[in-house]
């Protein structure tokens, strides 16, 4: 049973990361980032997930340095963005990354989206970078399983975590398997649907059951359900309950009915639809 903040799932290259980590995706450069991973830290949490896209690598850099946390007390994720991903722009990239975050090396990278054989150009970048340490793991976001396969078949080294939206509407089963069989650590982003869940009737009726919130519920499967987690908040409150989901676990009746309410519906974007995604951020 995972029943503390500081535990860590082992990947499969031997590197230990926290299950429960703080997701700073729109959160603002400056203040509102740099609070938001302080009362993170102060909580407990050890693991941070950033990306270049995010615009906000300073202040989380700025925030360890003020947290007065040795470096390898933590785990730092960010990842490339389209716009940098090929052979010689990654290496630039993870410079970049590094002198933000003020720091020599990077827990976690990985390459945002599947862009075809641009990302196959970057992962051998980051192969060479990892060998070197300066990368401790290395992984993707948003690969589905085609992408995986594809990637998988070209390199030497396969990804040690995909992070992808998942939740109790997105389960993604079969990506899921595919990871478990694969060695591949699964990772959720937006694992409590924007708040979504608190919607949601049959999550009210058993966090009631469990006297816990129905995000501190869903937060509590994902672990359970062997899925690192790494919600999103800027409220100092929101963090801490957060965290609260180590004192209890579900009953495996209920798990299943959790795992029912998938539909596949997701609210983020498809990773198979490259022109809608080109459209909305630009192309490469």
């Amino acid at each position: 049973m995972i029943n503390h903040i500081s535990q860590k799932v082992r990947l499969y290259n031997g590197v230990e990361m926290p299950w429960l980590g703080l997701g700073v995706h729109k959160s603002k450069e400056g203040a509102e980032v740099e609070n938001a991973v302080l009362s993170a830290i102060e909580t407990g949490y050890r693991s941070i997930d950033t990306a270049t896209l995010y615009a906000n690598e300073s202040g989380v850099g700025k925030a360890v340095k003020a947290s007065g946390i040795a470096r390898g007390e933590l785990f730092i994720t960010t990842k490339i963005w389209n716009t940098d991903q090929g052979y010689e722009s990654t290496f630039r990239a993870v410079e970049t990354s590094l002198n933000k975050l003020q720091t020599d090396y990077l827990d976690l990278y990985l390459i945002h989206w599947s862009i075809g054989q641009r990302s196959v150009e970057t992962w051998k970048a980051m192969e060479e970078l990892y060998a070197q340490g300066k990368l401790r793991a290395i992984g993707v976001s948003n690969f589905l399983i085609s992408h995986l396969q594809s990637l998988m078949a070209q390199v030497t080294v396969k990804p040690m975590v995909n992070q992808y939206e998942f939740h109790p509407n997105l389960t993604q089963p079969a990506l899921y398997e595919f990871c478990r069989k694969h060695g591949i650590q699964s990772e959720a982003w937006r694992p409590i649907m924007k708040g979504l869940v608190n919607e949601i009737p049959l999550l009210n009726e058993m966090a009631a059951k469990y006297g816990k919130t129905p995000v501190q519920l869903v937060l509590r499967w994902d672990l359970q359900k062997g899925v690192v987690t790494i919600p999103k908040s800027v409220h100092p409150e929101r963090i801490r309950s957060n965290a609260d989901i180590f004192d209890f676990e579900i009953e495996e009746e209920d798990m299943k009915r959790i795992d029912s309410l998938d539909k596949n519906y997701r609210l983020g974007d498809d990773p198979n639809d490259l022109e809608n995604l080109f459209l909305k951020y630009g192309k490469p």
